[in-house]
């Protein structure tokens, strides 16, 4: 699996309540797609993180990168539909910060 990763805060005066069901909303749209296999939702627990960590970590599991870029496709569309669902998670975030993963080790890679 590959793992999209993106980290943010919510902007003063969103309700994390309505962040948490725009998530599930956008990405549950992607899934429902195929696009996406599943995704996670975390928020941080007790204020314990590094420091400049976000309040909130997002992880978007997809088989392999050419589902992720399916996935970037659809969205870039920008049609009525998704750009809504895009739109209410992205409106509402601030210090957004992105990384891609991979579960490891990979079956194929040979080693000692």
């Amino acid at each position: 699996m590959d793992w999209y990763q993106i980290w943010c805060d919510l902007k003063p005066g969103e309700d994390d309540l309505t962040f948490c069901k725009s998530v599930d909303a956008y990405l549950g749209h992607l899934r429902g797609a195929g696009l996406i296999e599943e995704h996670r939702m975390m928020r941080r627990k007790l204020g314990l993180a590094h420091d400049g960590a976000t309040e909130f970590h997002i992880m978007i599991g997809t088989k392999d990168l050419a589902q992720l870029d399916a996935a970037f496709t659809r969205v870039s569309t920008r049609d009525d539909e998704i750009e809504n669902l895009h739109r209410a998670v992205y409106g509402a975030v601030t210090n957004l910060k992105f990384g891609l993963y991979r579960d490891f080790p990979v079956p194929w890679r040979k080693g000692s």
